[in-house]
């Protein structure tokens, strides 16, 4: 059964007198410093002296280094990226753990893999945002909240719950809902999205293209009408507020016609899908796919930047431009389309 928590179900007296540390001023750190602050939470930042560490003075907060705020705070929010974050907590943040501190991860993939093991006198929470960084804070500001998947890892004072459901309330998650899973079951969806929607939409998208610009359609006709439009961006929203069927009525009776009459050529390409996603559950599950991401780091970091050299020569980056400048869409709207 699922168990979802909202605002009625937070007492914000569970960590009151509690100090928080924000391990991490990136997206989702400077996101979640800010709300919490504005909630009247005692917070401090642990980050290097860098950019971010920057941004946060210029904010107001006092910063200092990892190990320092480790020591210093009662709840630890552990947001620095996934793939250095058990070094740091070995080196920083594991030796200056006491009894009855809480670990709080906005994912569960260190500790859901068993990257990063926790000392069994701490308490071990999540809260996952389902929302980038930006729309962590948009969501507080507007008071609209937004959605995080949720969960006690280990209750070691007896208070976890409590305490985790007042840091999502502080942070203005249980305003837009909370569900509640285990850190593996989080992080194996994360990962699936990443690992199996992502590219398969990815393919759809792509062949869409080549076989448009390939009939002799203008390469940001297709842009506009497959995706720059904003048409299927709106579509999804509405998807969001109504749901999936229900979209399909603010549609006109020949696409939705078209829709219905057509879907069924593509039912042969579903099986191939379902044992391709399949076998990427089965990969993430197991941890196949953490101990590949955890080993040979460097060299797949190297592999990450060709590929990025790669995709800046694509037909299609160089067609989204050209459409983006042309209709003046996103960081493309002040230049000249004539230039």
């Amino acid at each position: 059964m699922t168990t979802t928590y909202h605002d009625q179900d937070a007492d914000p007296g569970a960590i009151r007198g509690e100090s928080v540390a924000i391990l991490g001023y990136g997206n989702q750190g400077s996101a979640q410093a800010r709300n919490l602050r504005d909630s009247g939470v005692d917070v401090i930042v642990g980050n290097i002296q860098d950019s971010y560490g920057e941004e946060a003075l210029a904010e107001g907060f006092e910063v200092v280094p990892i190990a320092e705020a480790s020591a210093r705070a009662d709840i630890l929010f552990l947001l620095i990226p996934d793939e250095v974050m058990p070094e740091v907590y070995e080196k920083d943040v594991a030796p200056h753990l006491t009894e009855g501190n809480l670990l709080d991860f906005a994912h569960g993939y260190n500790v859901g893999f068993d990257l990063i093991v926790p000392p069994s006198f701490v308490d071990v929470v999540f809260i996952a945002p389902r929302m980038i960084g930006a729309g962590v804070r948009d969501g507080y500001v507007s008071g609209e909240g937004f959605a995080s998947f949720v969960g006690v890892h280990q209750d070691a004072t007896g208070r976890a719950k409590e305490r985790m459901l007042a840091l999502a309330q502080a942070l203005g998650s249980t305003r837009g809902g909370c569900l509640e899973m285990t850190m593996k079951q989080e992080a194996t969806l994360d990962l699936f999205t990443e690992q199996a929607f992502g590219p398969a939409f990815g393919s759809v998208y792509q062949s869409c293209v080549d076989v448009l610009v390939e009939a002799g359609y203008p390469p940001e006709a297709v842009m506009m009408e497959l995706m720059l439009s904003g048409e299927m961006a709106y579509s999804l929203l509405k998807t969001r507020e109504i749901g999936s069927l229900a979209q399909h009525e603010l549609h006109s009776h020949t696409s939705q016609y078209g829709t219905m009459s057509r879907s069924q050529r593509y039912n042969d390409v579903k099986p191939l899908l379902r044992e391709q996603m399949k076998a990427t559950v089965e990969e993430i599950e197991s941890g196949a796919f953490a101990k590949e991401w955890s080993t040979g780091r460097e060299e797949k970091i190297a592999m990450l930047e060709k590929v990025r050299e790669i995709r800046k020569d694509h037909p299609m980056t160089r067609w989204e431009e050209s459409t983006r400048r042309i209709f003046r869409i996103g960081d493309a709207g002040g230049d000249d389309p004539t230039s």
